[in-house]
């Protein structure tokens, strides 16, 4: 697999060469083998590790570690996943306390292990905005959103409405007129982080090998192009790229997300944008938008949106594309102090859905299988949680992970339901997509019909409820 990254901005600015490791030229053995070297492999391989040092494990990677979603997406780090309200509503009381803590806690424990290792990957925490701008459908949601998020039991602590001076002091973004801001999010440099946990691993004596597409799996074979691996546990860590490999693909769907980054920009432009604190930030579409201010002073801002038919995958992507064109100017038209800037990277990847939105940790010790992922573009903070939670439940570790509502000790089939087949797939997507675009234009215009207006506002909350 020839390498893509070279279109984003983190690999030039990831500061070293990527150089590549050895295939796998033999046919070895091992107690675990991953196949994957990203967030997911590597954290899981990491924390295998830690809770017992003597196991032999074996990490395979199709290209180069990070040459997936961990190395291209945003560089937001959160304490909270896709679907974790879900998990949450099901508990009270303690139960509650115990979750919110645990789906939290990735900010911490990821620091922690970028300190003991010495890791730098501009680590910063500073937080999270989601701002009401464009329209004033975009407020009454988000007064919503945090209304039924307190209701849940979340704490001025965990999300807090900005507004007037308060508001202007963290984001400047055109017609903003009010955001919910969660201390639980940090900011990473993407690639730096997935090599750094590659070298972290290889150093607690985990073998990784490059280069090498595993071409099936299963009843304890890896077999890859020019190898094989004999082992009790597979970890197929392969998120979006899942039915690349095997039938497991049909539980999740693949779908692209793109992003642009801007030429470097001075204090004066910073000071009208705002981020001085350098929060991530958001407006409250249903079309996810995601941004944050780069270390070297750079506007990264993406979108998502994007099915192949079939659950194509793709990391290559044209840079003078509509899709990159739509997404410069939905920046400048959150930032109009933009319109002038370059841009010097355009850029994407493919993530994973799960059903429901409900990421998930299951071991399949019958079939030695250990699954983890799903994690619906929010998987740089959540790939460290699953990967802990897995851990306990391959080595049968009886723990607050192993006991939480998203970890399963079971057949895979007992607990996925897998997604419609073609063509049933791409056509719920471009109609979910149509109607969600309806919605926008529709609230975007000054003087819509309200009927239709009203039409499109309802249907929209639906399909986001069907979805979630």
């Amino acid at each position: 697999m020839k390498s893509t990254l070279h279109q984003s901005l983190w690999f030039d600015t990831l500061g070293e060469s990527m150089e590549c490791r050895a295939p796998l030229t033999a046919d070895i053995e091992a107690d675990v083998a991953i196949i994957g070297a990203g967030y997911t492999g590597l954290w899981t391989a990491y924390y295998l590790k830690q809770k017992s040092p003597s196991l032999k494990i074996v990490v395979v990677d199709a290209s180069v570690a990070g040459e997936g979603a961990s190395g291209r997406n945003g560089g937001w780090l959160m304490g909270s996943f896709v679907g974790d309200t879900h998990y949450l509503a099901g508990l009270s009381g303690t139960g509650f306390s115990q979750a919110k803590r645990l789906i939290q806690s990735p900010i911490d424990e990821v620091s922690r292990v970028l300190k003991q290792h010495q890791v730098d990957c501009d680590w910063v925490h500073s937080g999270n905005v989601r701002v009401a701008a464009r329209y004033p459908e975009q407020l009454q949601a988000l007064r919503a959103e945090i209304a039924l998020l307190h209701r849940q039991g979340f704490t001025e602590q965990d999300y807090r409405w900005l507004e007037g001076c308060e508001f202007n002091q963290a984001i400047n973004m055109r017609k903003g007129a009010a955001a919910i801001y969660t201390p639980h999010c940090a900011t990473i440099h993407p690639l730096k982080l997935v090599r750094g946990l590659a070298r972290i691993v290889e150093s607690l004596g985990v073998t990784l090998y490059e280069h090498s597409p595993v071409t099936a799996f299963g009843s304890g074979l890896v077999k890859c192009e020019t190898g094989s691996i004999r082992a009790d546990i597979i970890v197929p860590a392969l998120e979006g790229y899942q039915a690349e490999v095997s039938q497991l693909g049909r539980y999740t769907l693949p779908v692209q997300s793109l992003l642009i980054a801007t030429e470097p920009l001075s204090e004066s432009l910073w000071q009208q944008i705002g981020l001085a604190d350098r929060a991530t930030f958001s407006d409250a579409a249903r079309q996810v938008t995601y941004g944050q201010r780069s270390k070297d002073n750079r506007l990264v801002f993406g979108a998502r949106g994007g099915y192949r038919f079939g659950g194509e995958t793709q990391t290559q992507f044209a840079t003078g594309s509509d899709a990159f064109a739509w997404r410069a100017r939905l920046m400048v038209d959150l930032f109009p102090a933009l319109k002038d800037i370059n841009i010097t990277h355009r850029w994407g990847g493919t993530l994973a859905m799960a059903r429901k939105f409900a990421p998930h940790a299951i071991f399949d010790k019958r079939n030695g299988i250990a699954l983890v992922g799903g994690y619906g573009g929010e998987g740089v903070g959540a790939s460290n949680l699953f990967a802990r939670t897995l851990s306990d439940l391959i080595l049968e570790r009886e723990t607050e992970l192993s006991h939480m509502p998203w970890a399963h000790l079971s057949e895979i089939k007992q607990v996925l339901t897998p997604w419609e087949p073609e063509p049933f797939r791409w056509l719920t997507y471009q109609l979910i997509n149509k109607i969600f675009s309806w919605e926008e234009r529709l609230c975007l215009q000054s003087n819509p019909s309200s009927l239709q207006k009203r039409i499109a506002i309802q249907l929209a909350q639906r399909l986001d409820s069907l979805m979630h």
